[in-house]
Parts: C-alpha cells; sequence; structure tokens
C-alpha cells in the first residue's frame, strides 16, 4: 500500500519544471546584472589583479 502512494507522488508534472525553469532563468539574469554591475565588476577585478600580482 505505501508503493503505491509513493508512486502516485513520484516525479514532477511539465507545469513545475515550466515553472522550476522560468524561476532558473530568472535568478541566473538577476546574477549576471550583479555581477556584470559597475562596482561588483571592479571589485571581481581588484581580486584577480591582487591575485595575479603575487611574486613567486
Amino acid at each position: 500500500m505505501r508503493r503505491q502512494h509513493m508512486k502516485k507522488d513520484a516525479g514532477m508534472v511539465t507545469s513545475e519544471y515550466a515553472m522550476g525553469l522560468i524561476a532558473a532563468v530568472g535568478f541566473a539574469g538577476l546574477l549576471y546584472k550583479v555581477v556584470t554591475s559597475g562596482q561588483v565588476r571592479a571589485a571581481l577585478q581588484a581580486v584577480v589583479e591582487k591575485a595575479l600580482d603575487v611574486p613567486f
């Protein structure tokens, strides 16, 4: 009896996949905007330049 109950609820339906995809694309777009903003870009560039400026 327990297996039958689990079998009914296994997996997602197409609408759930679509909502998950929309949420993921929205989050990716927001993250892209944040990373490519002036302040964040300058901070990331400073970190990379500092890492490359280390004497061996």
